[in-house]
């Protein structure tokens, strides 16, 4: 696994909207898998699972991201976290295509 986390002082849509659009189109191969989005009180929170080939690995990747924002006026926070690179049965010996995967999530923002 790899994980990145940020603190992001941008609209919370515009973000979404972002990483979204850039993971899709970044990838012939990804995948947005599933989404849930809450709010309460003003909080924020918008989870998106996506999925894509690794051509290093020769498997598929999948990529979690969280935003979370505690208020209209507090940062946005990020945590993504990538797993399913190895193919190993009993330990990881190639994560490649989950720290390219995360790397293009750094490009995006």
């Amino acid at each position: 696994m790899a994980k990145l986390e940020r603190t992001l002082n941008d609209n919370f849509d515009a973000i979404l909207k972002r990483i979204s659009d850039g993971v899709l189109n970044g990838s012939v191969s990804a995948s947005l898998e599933e989404s849930s989005d809450f709010r309460s009180n003003g909080a924020r929170c918008s989870v998106r699972v996506f999925e894509r080939y690794s051509y290093a690995g020769g498997n598929r990747v999948s990529m979690n991201v969280t935003l979370f924002q505690g208020g209209p006026d507090e940062p946005v926070r990020l945590s993504a976290i990538t797993s399913g690179g190895s193919q190993a049965m009993f330990w990881k010996v190639n994560t490649w295509g989950e720290e390219a995967f995360l790397q293009k999530l750094e490009e995006i923002l």
